[in-house]
């Protein structure tokens, strides 16, 4: 009885690969700031102003905080809700503070460079997309003037085959100056005149 061959598996033992988005891997952003500790807050509910309704402008439902330490004070009424307003003022507080410490670090400050740096990157391939639609139609049209100059280059050869060279008239039908004046010399023989002064010269007795 054959011995059984033992199953041996071969596993290859390639590096995986991190599929990731390039922005992610040219620039992280920092986490998003916490809001401060309430015992560094004055909260103020006061009454919103402008569009709404009633529910706006006679409910206390806008919330006013102010930072204890800085000075800064926030306000939000971008919802009816109390709780919603008192979430989002924290929110801008703690973006407002970030701000003021890190600075140019900040989460803010990183987000909109970000957000520049695509605007920019969009502008650029606009105009790299538009200037290589100019070039094709300009190559487009220096390929309709070789067509037309290879035409006309055509038509000439053709006029030359058949004796008629183009923008040139014919020997036949232009006279040339020498036999202008031999014709006008030979007229002037035949007129009447010149028959009489002939004769008149041929019966001068000086010359017998």
């Amino acid at each position: 009885m054959p011995l059984a061959r033992p199953f041996i598996t071969l596993r290859a033992t390639l590096p995986r690969r991190l599929f990731t988005t390039t922005p992610q891997l040219s620039k992280i952003l920092p986490p998003r700031p916490k809001p401060p500790p309430d015992s560094e807050i004055e909260e103020v509910f006061i009454k919103g102003s402008g569009p709404g309704g009633q529910k706006i402008n006679k409910t206390n439902s806008a919330v006013q905080l102010k930072h204890l330490p800085t000075g800064i004070v926030v306000k939000s009424q971008a919802t009816r809700s109390r709780s919603q307003n008192r979430a989002i003022a924290r929110n801008i507080l703690a973006q407002r503070l970030d701000e003021l410490y890190n600075g140019e670090q900040s989460r803010s400050a990183i987000v909109g460079d970000v957000k520049q740096k695509k605007r920019a990157s969009a502008s650029k391939k606009s105009r790299r997309k538009y200037r290589k639609l100019e070039e094709e139609k300009r190559a487009a049209l220096g390929l309709q003037e070789d067509d037309g100059d290879r035409e006309s280059e055509e038509i000439r050869r053709t006029d030359e085959l058949n004796g008629e060279p183009s923008g040139e008239k014919g020997n036949d039908d232009v006279e040339k100056p020498q036999e202008l004046n031999e014709s006008a010399s030979h007229l002037e023989e035949n007129t009447p005149a010149a028959t009489e002064k002939g004769k008149t010269s041929s019966s001068n007795p000086n010359d017998l």
